[in-house]
């Protein structure tokens, strides 16, 4: 089973990325786009973003056999419905959504009659909207597909293979699993960096700007974070929300041991977890998820 016409609906950073990528990739894949902004979808007709770009989601997806919502998480439900009584009723619908067992649920409940294969590329930037995205987004880097038990396996493997042609590498795990793991890699750090730079904003009449002038490496890799798409992520908490809480538990867990160290002046307890960080970050560059290089490699797409 291979894709023929693949549908693109949310035009932003991973949907534009997503049709550049099959043109450069899979230039057989015939794709059409919509956004919900007229704004976006002109600017993605000038930059090509997909084969066709349509007025309506229900003309986008009206003969694709692949249709991919890149939109918010918690405008799964909404979007679904919209392009309900369009699809194709052998239609894949699959997602780039960074929470899945919600957005699972919401899909099911919407599309009850339609084939549904949440998946999850786990690349980005902090940039946003059409001109954000790059063909080459998703090389190297992991898309983790979360099948329903009743999954067709070719359908299953079809969608492997076209992430894989896109330059992914992939992998498959229980939607659940997925939200604990992305929990712990992605939302709480993207919490932290929103938190750490709401607090220095607050701090700036006090220091009289000294927080900006002077940032330190540490505190632009947090604003490089905290850059990104305020409406997804506020949409990623909400819809992930028992296992980010569960891990900011432990988190701050973790922080009130090293608040304690801190104030006992317990040298040995930081230096071994520093120690421990250390070699966890190393570990990452060397498996190429990361770039050793000061600007992390990622100077060309800023």
């Amino acid at each position: 089973m291979t894709f023929e016409r693949v549908a693109i609906i949310g035009l932003g950073l991973l949907g534009g990325s997503i049709g550049l990528a099959v043109a450069q990739h899979l230039p057989g894949i015939a794709t059409t786009g919509y956004d919900v902004d007229p704004a976006v979808r002109q600017r993605a007709r000038e930059r090509g973003l997909a084969g066709t770009i349509c007025e309506t989601a229900s003309e986008a997806v009206a003969e694709a056999d692949l249709v991919i919502l890149c939109v918010p998480v918690g405008a799964m439900t909404e979007v679904a419905r919209e392009i309900a009584g369009a699809l194709r009723p052998d239609a894949l619908v699959s997602d780039v959504g960074s929470s899945k067992r919600t957005v699972a649920k919401a899909l099911s409940e919407a599309l009850p009659n339609h084939a549904i294969i949440p998946a999850h590329p786990v690349a980005g930037t902090e940039h946003s909207g059409p001109d954000a995205g790059f063909a080459s987004l998703f090389h190297h880097r992991w898309c983790i597909l979360t099948p329903p038990a009743d999954a067709d396996p070719e359908q299953v493997n079809a969608l492997i293979e076209f992430w894989k042609a896109l330059g992914a590498m992939v992998d498959a795990m229980d939607a659940e699993h997925h939200d604990m793991v992305l929990a712990v890699t992605s939302h709480i750090p993207h919490l932290i960096a929103y938190t750490i730079v709401g607090t220095a904003s607050d701090l700036e009449q006090v220091t009289r700007g000294e927080v900006i002038k002077y940032s330190a490496g540490g505190f632009r890799d947090f604003t490089r974070i905290a850059a990104s798409d305020p409406t997804m992520w506020r949409d990623v908490f909400l819809q992930n929300r028992d296992a980010v809480l569960e891990m900011l538990d432990r988190f701050l867990t973790d922080l009130a041991l090293m608040r304690e160290a801190i104030r006992a002046s317990d040298g040995e307890t930081m230096f071994e977890l520093f120690t421990r960080t250390r070699s966890i970050r190393r570990s990452i560059v060397a498996i190429g998820q990361d770039d050793a290089r000061p600007d992390f490699g990622r100077k060309d797409h800023e």
